[in-house]
């Protein structure tokens, strides 16, 4: 196995890094003392083999993971597995809020018998809309497209999905309404007509706050779409003629797949790698 070294100074640490070729660390040295980190097991000889070899040699000739003229920008430390939001499953913040404070059996049966709607059911059919627009998302990965699901943020919320490819990056929020007609207006969204729904601005702010993360690390500006994907619903009707959120039912997310001009595919892999890191969302 092949590894790439590289040095990391940060708050007082000098390491240097063994990375597998897509980026991800597998161990790291302390170049003040020497002590060598096996972050996987399965690794193990390759990492020491490797890392001892470098802090023998000069260490100095060790690249820095910082080029000269970016000193000044914030780095996220090398990515290890358990940072990675790659792995996310569409829904996976649902799923986990139901492992931990779903109903139990007793519970379900009751809700069953009484006909009573249940706070969980919103959670189910929230978790049912995101796994439906993950897979058709996750279809635009073919067209040169980069999709994570569930990001944590602060505060016990989560952007449900995030798209990076050639058209930009795009913050998309999924809503559920099953056999329901929705209207999309300027600023406001009504489900089978009833009482004005703050959708729209709230995926503005999510859109503006993703943005300001992504651009903390990048080089350059990194512009963010909101998105609203309504699952389930009997009708769609937009009627806005200065909407800043772009709208679409679950089935035409493939018209995102040819936008292109805004990310080269370098600005692309930037992003990305930026994104799927979970500690550069911990303070969002």
């Amino acid at each position: 196995m092949e590894l790439r070294v590289t040095r990391w100074k940060r708050y007082g640490h000098d390491r240097l890094y063994a990375n597998l070729p897509d980026g991800t660390a597998v161990g790291w040295a302390d170049v003040r003392t020497g002590e060598v980190t096996v972050l996987r097991a399965e690794h193990r000889d390759d990492v020491i083999a490797v890392l001892t070899q470098h802090l023998q040699n000069n260490v100095s000739q060790v690249p820095s993971d910082r080029a000269p003229e970016a000193e000044a920008r914030p780095m996220l430390p090398p990515l290890t597995s358990a940072d990675d939001l790659a792995s996310n499953p569409a829904g996976k913040s649902l799923s986990d809020l139901l492992a931990e404070s779903g109903p139990g059996l007793m519970e379900r049966v009751v809700s069953r018998l009484l006909r009573r709607p249940t706070e969980w059911d919103s959670w189910r059919k929230g978790l049912a809309g995101e796994r439906r627009v993950g897979a058709e998302l996750n279809r635009l990965t073919r067209h040169g497209w980069r999709v994570l699901h569930s990001i944590p943020l602060a505060n016990k919320v989560d952007v449900d999905h995030l798209l990076i490819g050639p058209g930009g990056v795009f913050s998309v929020n999924t809503k559920h309404h099953h056999k329901r007609a929705v209207w999309v207006g300027d600023d406001a969204v009504r489900v089978d007509y009833g009482k004005p729904a703050p959708y729209a601005r709230k995926s503005r702010a999510e859109a503006k706050r993703v943005g300001r993360v992504l651009e903390h690390y990048c080089a350059f500006p990194v512009p963010v779409e909101p998105v609203l994907i309504f699952v389930g619903v009997t009708g769609l009707k937009v009627v806005a003629t200065q909407l800043s959120v772009r709208v679409y039912q679950e089935r035409q997310v493939a018209a995102l797949a040819p936008l292109s001009g805004v990310l080269t595919a370098e600005q692309i892999e930037e992003v990305y790698s930026v994104a799927r890191h979970r500690q550069a969302w911990r303070q969002a």
